[in-house]
């Protein structure tokens, strides 16, 4: 079963005392899988409260990353994390590498039916990019997300 950290941390920022947010899991590398990643999320940002933009835009990044490490490497298991960082959500999903090139816009993506993943990666955030996992062994994929909380 796939582990799960909704752990909040505290920690100072400027005068005052920030709440940092953050949950991980991993789950096999499977096509099936990719829903599951996407549910995992919308709870866990419901629970902290995100608006409902938040939700949707995460939702779609959280099944385009998910997705292309499912398709683009041979891992065995994909783990996604996200944290809140002041005013943004990062999202971060990391593969086992082993994928023939690091991720990146396709050119002409816009008007393709498979390829416009980053494309909308990158339209949906403040910023994203690629580094190499911990391990060295696969890749991290991550984006920063403007982020807000549901007003009731």
């Amino acid at each position: 079963m796939a582990s799960s950290n909704n752990a909040p941390s505290l920690g100072r920022c400027g005068g005052f005392i920030a709440e940092r947010l953050q949950d991980a899991f991993h789950l096999p590398a499977r096509r099936t899988s990719v829903p599951e990643a996407r549910r995992r999320a919308l709870a866990v940002l419901h629970e902290w409260g995100a608006a409902q933009q938040v939700r949707d835009d995460a939702e779609l990044v959280v099944s385009e990353l998910f997705t292309n490490a499912v398709r683009h490497t041979d891992s065995d298991k994909v783990a996604c994390e996200l944290t809140l960082l002041g005013a943004f959500l990062r999202v971060e999903v990391t593969d086992q590498g082993r994928g023939a090139s690091a991720p990146h816009v396709q050119p002409g993506s816009v008007d393709k039916e498979c390829g416009r993943g980053l494309f909308l990666v990158g339209a949906l955030s403040e910023t994203w990019g690629v580094r190499p996992d911990p391990t060295g062994r696969g890749r991290t994929v991550w984006a920063d997300l403007p982020y807000g909380r549901a007003t009731h």
